[in-house]
């Protein structure tokens, strides 16, 4: 396993983490084997962002004894109420939420804090000048945190973050289908093996630029959704219609700038070692850029690349976010509540489309945007 260290916080991390929300799934014995094991391989960084009851007991007692080998990311603002879990800003709710981890996962500090999942400008600008950020630097003032973090999707919000000086370290959102801009309108160049350069090209510019002032800034970012919910390991389901590989995903994240550990969902030991893999893998199977350039011209037509441009929306609505949103939740058996949150968390969404027609007209892949604002809407009201 290699190590790599995050922004100016001091900590080496894996450069292959554990995200450990799949594990909600499993019992106490199973999800002791996976942490077990993916501390056997070298893992050293764990993500726990949830907040109910029985997951953080699990963990916690997978790693008791052995809190020393793991750098924990806990999230600030998640909560469980009423039996579900609520992102919450209630200072008072946050303040026994975050006390549940504590003795949950039996320790009395956690290296990373994260402002949890701040998607929206205007919720930033508020949090980072009220009583919840000063609830924030009060715990890493006392030791309980001892670097602050944030985590978000959108890369408005990660940049306010990294300009303000107020984060140590992002959790951000990255995989090659977050990613894509074209370049051009000409779908037959869309798919040129030029367009992934490592640095810029093909890249939105918006998101290439915030990877770079990370890097300038020395703020480290961990990456979450870097396989896009395992839609991009079938061609059915992936916007390219060809499939990428874990060891082809995790490449991608983990050569972008800043970018210090890709923090993987497991469901088994032998999802650990697909991806712990990557670090014997050859050139070959890591190239995500010739199969991506190899990808059917046209046969992509209709499905979102969250590109963007189907902007500005007139209500409002982050049309991309939306789609992203409802692919995530088309992959699962169940819709996850915490999709359902961040759907329904959005200061717009599918149900407010006033069917203009505009963002249809602009998109360049024919995509049914008002269609597809009207399926969100019924997944994510369920």
């Amino acid at each position: 396993m290699r190590y790599r260290k995050l922004g100016n916080t001091g900590l080496l991390v894996s450069e292959i983490g554990l995200g450990a929300e799949w594990l909600e799934r499993h019992n106490t014995e199973e999800v002791q084997k996976i942490i077990r094991h993916a501390e056997e391989k070298g893992i050293n960084i764990l993500d726990c962002w949830m907040s109910e009851p029985n997951v953080r007991s699990n963990i916690g007692a997978a790693i008791e004894g052995r809190r020393d080998k793991w750098i924990i990311q806990g999230h600030i603002g998640s909560t469980w109420q009423n039996g579900q879990y609520v992102k919450s800003r209630d200072l008072t709710k946050v303040e026994n939420a975050f006390r549940d981890l504590l003795e949950r996962m039996k320790t009395d500090y956690i290296d990373l804090g994260m402002i949890h999942f701040v998607d929206e400008v205007e919720e930033f600008q508020k949090i980072s000048t009220n009583e919840f950020y000063d609830y924030v630097a009060k715990l890493r003032e006392d030791g309980v945190i001892r670097h602050i973090g944030m985590s978000t999707h959108n890369p408005k919000v990660a940049r306010l973050a990294i300009e303000s000086g107020k984060v140590e370290m992002i959790m951000f959102s990255i995989n090659p289908a977050f990613d894509m801009l074209p370049s051009t309108e000409d779908l037959n160049q869309y798919f040129l093996e030029s367009s992934y350069d490592p640095c810029l090209g093909g890249i939105n510019r918006e998101r290439a630029e915030l990877y770079s002032l990370a890097e300038e800034k020395g703020i480290g970012i961990t990456v979450m959704k870097g396989y896009a919910g395992g839609r991009l390991f079938d061609a059915s389901t992936s916007p390219f219609k060809v499939a990428l590989t874990p060891v082809e995903c995790i490449h991608y994240a983990l050569t972008r700038p800043a970018v210090a550990s890709i923090l993987v969902g497991y469901d088994s030991t032998e999802h650990v070692d697909e991806a712990v893999h990557y670090e014997e893998a050859s050139d070959e199977e890591k190239d995500y850029a010739t199969v991506l350039a190899n990808a059917p011209k046209n046969a992509y037509s209709g499905a979102c690349t969250y590109c963007g441009h189907c902007a500005p929306c007139p209500s409002g609505i982050d049309i991309a976010m939306v789609n992203k949103l409802l692919d995530l939740a088309l992959m699962q058996r169940e819709v996850p509540s915490s999709l359902k949150e961040h759907y329904k968390s959005l200061s717009k969404n599918g149900k407010d489309c006033i069917k203009c027609g505009g963002c249809e007209k602009r998109c360049p892949f024919g995509v049914k945007v008002e269609t597809r604002m009207e399926e969100a809407e019924a997944v994510f009201a369920k």
